[in-house]
């Protein structure tokens, strides 16, 4: 299974780097191609996030990880009309923390489309931070977090780091971690 997939999933993002490459040295400034080259971008990202599931899969545990989640994350925001201001890369994740970010994120960005009510979604990445706000409706009244917030917490108090909660600098709720 590895082999095939692996293979042909490897073959797709190579060819969407390649797309995306030809497509700059097109002349002229198009709306449609600035579209296109996001399309393409996407599709390179979404081809090596599958990629990452398939090896994981076939070693027995289908972990979650950043790169992933961020592909996730950019059609899940998509999807549910919110502009999201994502990074366009994860390398300067340290292999330690992809897991952990990949976790953040992904309950960041769940909260984001099913809460906020925000039309707008901005993620940053460092080497130990990530941070995930929107322009939504900001922090529930009570200051109480849900489950998936305490499993983040959890997670992130046990690899030695801090979580903080609250209102964004865009207007409404803000998740970061330190570690």
């Amino acid at each position: 299974m590895h082999d095939i997939l692996g293979h042909s999933l490897t073959v797709i993002a190579v060819k969407a780097e390649l797309a995306g490459r030809m497509l700059d040295t097109v002349p002229g400034d198009y709306p449609a191609r600035d579209r296109a080259a996001a399309e393409i971008s996407a599709v390179q990202d979404l081809a090596r996030g599958a990629l990452a599931d398939v090896r994981a899969t076939v070693a027995g545990y289908r972990g979650v990880n950043v790169l992933a989640e961020l592909a996730v994350a950019r059609t899940a925001l998509e999807s549910a009309g919110i502009d999201a201001e994502l990074p366009g890369t994860v390398e300067q994740v340290p292999a330690r923390h992809r897991e952990l970010f990949g976790w953040v994120l992904r309950e960041g960005v769940t909260n984001v489309v099913r809460h906020s009510g925000a039309a707008r979604c901005r993620v940053r990445l460092t080497a130990s931070s990530v941070l995930v706000e929107d322009d939504g409706v900001g922090p529930a009244s009570g200051g109480r977090s849900g489950n998936g917030l305490a499993g983040i917490r959890e997670r992130v108090v046990a690899a030695g780091g801090t979580v903080s909660v609250g209102p964004s600098d865009l207007g409404g709720f803000r998740l970061a971690v330190q570690v």
